[in-house]
């Protein structure tokens, strides 16, 4: 009976130790350096858009079938950067909360290095997404007070489920547009190679993600479940919303008030982060946490 009991655990252990070691053989077979990767010598060329048009937050509305080609060129590569400047902003966060959730752990462990290679992946791509906003001629979109405030406050609560199921949004939500991004011959080709890498190393750290949500949910129960899943709602919701900054639509040579006004109201920009999120809501119902005020969030953010 004994060796029955044990049995079990034993093997968890033995598949998350699998997982991980998976994962760090992956990384040492398909890793980039940005450094060298990605052209960051030849100029800009301006005849290129900085994400595909479609997932313009002004797409499909009078205002975008208003504005001259180089205007709608100019909107992507700055909503690109803003896009960049958030997953920084966001990057940052993420990789205070695993070293703290690692911080006391086995460093012998697999899972303990998996976290530290995940961790040098997204410092890498932090500074990838710097050089990136700066090549498009783009200054430092940061989120807005109350966001930054409230993230500053998340990468210092947030531990377990909370804190690997915020990170999953991030990165799904960021992971389908890079998708289209990357194979749209209409990009600029430096954005195109940027996106291939985050694409690349961010599926490893997805797996990790949705792996530990899993894990770290197993044990809990029906009040813990219900006021997390609100929590991660909430993180989602400002992570999502703070993706474009205001401030693109001027430095396009618009008018802020109306490109605001009308992008809220985009029904087409609604439908695609719909879309691009199908999967991760299908996850997050699978794991009991698409509560209904949790769902008000995510409706809220257009996500589902």
């Amino acid at each position: 009976m004994a060796s029955s009991t044990v049995r079990p655990k034993t093997q968890d252990r033995s598949q998350e130790h699998d997982v991980a070691r998976r994962l760090l053989d992956s990384a040492a077979k398909l890793a980039y350096d940005p450094a060298t990767e990605v052209d960051w010598e030849t100029p800009l060329d301006k005849d290129f858009h900085g994400a595909s048009p479609e997932w313009s937050t002004l797409y499909g509305t009078a205002y975008w079938n208003e504005m001259t080609e180089e205007q709608r060129k100019e909107l992507t590569r700055q909503e690109a950067a803003s896009v960049a400047s958030t997953g920084i902003w966001f990057e940052m966060i993420l990789q205070q909360m695993v070293l703290r959730d690692i911080y006391a752990k086995d460093p012998t462990d697999p899972e303990f290095q998996w976290a530290l290679t995940e961790i040098a992946e997204e410092c890498r791509h932090s500074i990838m997404f710097a050089r990136g906003a700066a090549k498009l001629e783009a200054p430092h979109y940061r989120p807005h007070r109350l966001a930054f405030e409230l993230g500053r406050a998340f990468k210092t609560l947030a531990f377990g489920e909370v804190a690997y199921a915020a990170i999953l949004v991030a990165e799904e939500v960021l992971d389908v547009m890079q998708r289209d991004w990357m194979r749209d011959e209409r990009v600029v080709p430096f954005v195109r190679t940027i996106n291939n890498i985050h694409v690349v190393e961010e599926s490893r750290h997805m797996k990790f993600a949705r792996d530990e949500t899993r894990k770290r949910l197993a044990g809990a129960g029906f009040l813990r479940r219900r006021i997390n899943a609100l929590v991660i709602a909430i993180a989602s919701y400002v992570i999502v919303t703070s993706m474009v900054n205001r401030k693109v639509y001027a430095r396009a040579g618009l008018d802020e008030k109306r490109a605001v006004r009308e992008a809220r109201a985009n029904e087409h920009h609604k439908a695609m982060m719909r879309s691009s999120c199908s999967g991760l809501m299908e996850f997050l119902a699978s794991a009991g946490l698409l509560t209904k005020p949790a769902l008000v969030f995510y409706k809220r953010a257009n996500l589902i």
